[in-house]
Parts: structure tokens; sequence; C-alpha cells
């Protein structure tokens, strides 16, 4: 898949440079980047509302056009596919998943890169501290409501 976001994404900036070869995506770029953006949201809520109903084929064709209006918005952001395959790397190495990061705050990746650094069942020293004495383990500090 990501040879295929790559040869779209070459395509994309090779129409940004010649309106001739994509009149959509041409139209894309000259309405600007909050257009494409509200592009690639209105894709993202098609994508969900199939997703609910079911719709498989809906589901399909609807993420192959949130992939092109996001990719085009990489182009116009300056973003490389590269990029964000080396975000998605970055993530499994840290979550064991390419997943979303938690928000809970600016240190969250800070402390998500911690505890990926401690042994299943080994709480970090500072955890331990915070939940109490004797708290070894994340279960323990899940029991007294403070993990």
């Amino acid at each position: 898949m990501s040879d295929s976001i790559r040869r779209l994404h070459e395509a994309v900036l090779a129409a940004r440079k010649d309106s001739g070869t994509s009149p959509r995506t041409t139209r894309l770029f000259a309405k600007g980047r909050a257009f494409i953006a509200k592009k690639v949201a209105e894709e993202g809520v098609e994508v969900a509302l199939d997703g609910v109903t079911g719709n498989a084929s809906g589901v399909v064709s609807e993420s192959a056009d949130l992939l092109y209006n996001l990719v085009v918005l990489w182009a116009d952001v300056g973003i490389q596919p590269e990029d964000v395959w080396a975000e998605m790397r970055r993530r499994e190495q840290l979550l064991g998943l390419a997943e979303k990061l938690p928000k809970r705050g600016a240190g969250a990746a800070k402390a998500t890169a911690k505890r990926a650094v401690y042994p299943a069942g080994v709480v970090p020293p500072r955890r331990q501290e915070l939940a109490g004495e004797g708290a070894h383990t994340d279960a323990a500090i899940a029991r007294r409501g403070r993990g």
C-alpha cells in the first residue's frame, strides 16, 4: 500500500505543477489548504457513516476518497509519505502497535515512552512513589485507584 500512496503523492505533486493532468487536484490546490482540509474531514465522516451502517463497499470507496484528499493535504503542507511511515514506525516501537497516542496532556507521549521501557508488571519508581509504599505492579496501583 505504501507504494500506491507514494505513487499517488508523486502524481498529486505533478498535477500541482501541470494543471492539465488532473483538473480535480488543480481545483483543490486553487481553493487552498482550508478547503483541502475540509474535504479530508468530509471524507472521514463519510467513511464513518458507511461504517456505522455496515456498508462495506461504501467504506472502501470513501476510504479511497479520504486517502486521495489526505495525500493532497500532505502535498500542500509539504509532507512526504515517508514522514507518516516514520511516525507509524515510531509509534509501533513505542506502543507495540502504530495506534493513536494518548492525549492526556503535554507529557503523555513522554509518559508512554517511559512505560514502554519497563517490563510488563514492573512499575517505574516515580509511579511507585505516587502510589505509596509497597506498590510494585501496575495492578497494585490500579487497585489503589491511583494508576
